[in-house]
């Protein structure tokens, strides 16, 4: 195991990874079900792993395992806003959105939930967040994460009822609003072309 760690940059392995560490082994296989059983290393899904507790230098990361575990994908909707510090809500599921059909995924480090977005409206808004110098991931700006929650909504009546909704029913703070980036916002809401994404775009020029 620790010649795993050693060559280990991340704390989020592959199967191919631990194949090629572990070559030296007789029966790699038989060494990775050793690996898995003694707590060591813990599977997240098919080919996917995360080191043990004991052996963690930091803790993994549920932002990279998500972009991992069904792709592509970027971290979006409730657990982006509650990244951003936007909702006060504490967030259990790490929700992403992708392009292809929607997929939930239970783990034994958490629930992961992947929502469908036409490839059009994909690209749009979504950063490249480095966690260290080898381990980065993708998330929505906070724009687009709001963008893309609102968007499944039932169509507001008006922007005024959004407002309200966005305030009273998340209880995201005015404030946090003012300093979201227009440009950005536009794009997305031209793009989009969603009834409750216009809403936002109108609310947050005024």
């Amino acid at each position: 195991m620790q010649k795993v760690r050693q060559a280990a940059k991340t704390e989020e392995l592959d199967y191919l990874f631990l194949l090629e560490c572990l070559s030296s082994y007789g029966k790699p296989r038989n060494k990775i079900s050793a690996l898995l059983k003694s707590g060591q290393l813990i599977r997240v899904k098919k080919g996917l792993y995360v080191f043990g507790k004991d052996y963690q230098k930091r803790p993994y990361s549920l932002e990279v395992l998500a972009n991992l575990i069904y792709g592509p994908s970027y971290v979006s909707l409730e657990y982006a806003l509650a990244y951003y510090d936007l909702i006060p809500e504490a967030v259990t599921r790490v929700t992403s959105v992708c392009s292809k059909r929607k997929k939930l995924f239970e783990t034994p480090v958490g629930v992961f939930t992947y929502a469908y977005l036409s490839a059009s409206k994909y690209t749009t808004g979504v950063t490249w967040t480095s966690v260290d110098e080898h381990t980065h991931f993708l998330i929505a700006t906070k724009e687009k994460a709001l963008a893309d929650y609102v968007a499944r909504l039932k169509p507001f009546e008006n922007k005024k009822d959004l407002l309200v909704y966005l305030v009273e029913g998340m209880r995201i703070d005015p404030e946090d609003l003012k300093v979201f980036d227009l440009s950005l916002m536009a794009e997305i809401a031209g793009v989009y072309q969603n009834k409750n994404v216009d809403f936002l775009w109108q609310n947050l020029k005024r």
